[in-house]
C-alpha cells in the first residue's frame, strides 16, 4: 500500500468517533398532494397513448387554418392557373398555362405528341409545371384521370417538374388500368426518368423523357390490345391501332445519331467549305497552265533543211511524264531519208 493512501486510512479511524457522535441531516419529505400534481405518468408521452394524454393536459388539436399554413405559398401553383390545368380535358397535348417552355420548344414537344398520336392508340398527355412547385391538396390530382380521362381514346397522362424529372409522376386513363399492371407503369416512368438525367439543359431533358415514355407507351399499347382481344378491358368504345407504334420506335433509334450529327454539324461544315475551295483552286489553276513544246533539231534531208514532201515524226517516250523534260527520242522512232 503506498504511504499517502496508509495516511488516509489512518486519519479516518482517528476521526471515527467524532463522526459517530454528530447527527445525520434530515432527510426532505415529500407532500402527497403536491407529488401527484407534479408527476405525470409516462404513458401519457407514448405514441399510443396521445389522445388520453391531450385530454389530461388540455391540449386543443390543431386548426384547419394551422394545417393550411404549414404549406408554402411561394412554391403553390397559383390559383388563376387552376382552372387552364384541371378544368376540363385538354384539347391539345402539351398543357403549359405558365409558358414555363420557349415557344419553339412548346411548338417542338407539341409536334412530337400529334406525331405520337397519329401513330399510336395511346394518347399521350404531358402538363408542365416548375422544378419546386407544388400543387395545392384540394385539385385531389389523383382523381383527374377519372374525372378527365374516362371517356375517348386511352391516355397517359404525366405530370412533369421541369428540370426536375424525378418528381415526375404517371397516370393511366381507367380504360388501361387493368391491362397495364402497376409494375409496368413504374418500370416506364423510371425509365423515362433516366433519360432525362442524361441531359443538362431542362428543354433537352423533357425532350429525352418524352421520347422513352413514347417507346414505353408502344409496349402498353401492346398490352392493352392483348387485353382488348380478349375481351378483359373496360372500354368500350376504343379500339386497339391496326398498326403498332413502329414509327415513333425508329424515331427513338435514329435520335443519338441526330445528337451526334447535331455536334458535327458546323466542323463538317468547315471542311466541306475548305473542300470546295480546294477543288475550285485546282480547277483555276489547270486553265491557266500552259504547255511548252521543246524546240527539236530536225536532221537534214538530202542536204536541205527542209524541202516539200519531207516531214519527221517527233514521237516521246512517255505519255505521263512532262514534254520539256523529255530531250531524247525512243530507239524505234519511225525516220525518212
Amino acid at each position: 500500500m503506498r504511504a499517502w493512501q496508509q495516511a488516509c486510512l489512518a486519519a479516518t479511524i482517528l476521526l471515527a468517533p467524532a463522526l459517530a457522535g454528530a447527527e445525520e441531516p434530515a432527510l426532505p419529505t415529500w407532500n402527497v398532494a403536491e407529488r401527484a400534481a407534479d408527476i405525470v405518468d409516462g404513458g401519457l408521452l407514448t405514441a399510443d397513448s396521445r389522445q388520453s394524454a391531450a385530454g389530461q393536459l388540455d391540449l386543443a388539436p390543431p386548426t384547419a387554418e394551422e394545417i393550411a399554413a404549414t404549406d408554402d405559398p411561394a412554391h403553390a401553383l397559383p390559383e388563376k392557373f387552376w382552372v387552364a390545368y384541371f378544368g376540363e380535358r385538354p384539347r391539345k397535348f402539351f398543357i403549359d398555362p405558365q409558358g414555363l417552355l420557349s415557344a419553339s420548344d412548346s411548338r417542338a414537344r407539341l409536334g412530337f405528341l400529334n406525331y405520337h398520336a397519329g401513330d399510336s392508340a395511346i394518347d399521350l398527355f404531358v402538363y408542365v409545371f416548375k422544378g419546386d412547385q407544388e400543387i395545392p391538396g384540394e385539385l385531389r390530382v389523383e382523381e383527374v384521370p377519372e374525372r378527365l380521362f374516362s371517356t375517348g381514346r386511352p391516355a397517359a397522362i404525366v405530370f412533369y417538374y421541369l428540370g426536375a424529372p424525378r418528381r415526375s409522376v404517371l397516370y393511366l386513363s381507367p380504360s388501361l388500368t387493368d391491362s397495364v399492371a402497376p409494375a409496368e407503369q413504374r418500370r416506364a416512368l423510371e425509365n423515362s426518368v433516366m433519360q432525362a438525367l442524361e441531359k443538362d439543359n431542362p428543354a433537352s431533358q423533357l425532350e429525352a423523357f418524352l421520347v422513352q415514355m413514347s417507346i414505353r407507351i408502344y409496349w402498353m399499347e401492346r398490352l392493352w390490345a392483348g387485353a382488348v382481344a380478349t375481351g378483359n378491358s373496360t372500354s368500350a368504345d376504343a379500339k386497339p391501332a391496326k398498326k403498332p407504334a413502329k414509327k415513333s420506335v425508329i424515331l427513338a433509334k435514329l435520335q443519338p445519331l441526330l445528337e451526334i450529327a447535331k455536334h458535327f454539324t458546323i466542323p463538317a461544315a468547315g471542311l466541306a467549305g475548305v473542300l470546295v475551295i480546294a477543288c475550285g483552286t485546282w480547277a483555276w489553276l489547270r486553265w491557266r497552265a500552259r504547255y511548252r513544246f521543246p524546240v527539236w533539231a530536225v536532221e537534214p534531208r538530202l542536204g536541205g533543211d527542209h524541202a516539200a514532201g519531207v516531214g519527221a515524226v517527233i514521237s516521246f517516250a512517255s505519255a505521263t511524264t512532262s514534254l520539256a523534260s523529255q530531250r531524247e527520242q525512243r530507239p524505234d522512232d519511225p525516220r525518212r531519208a
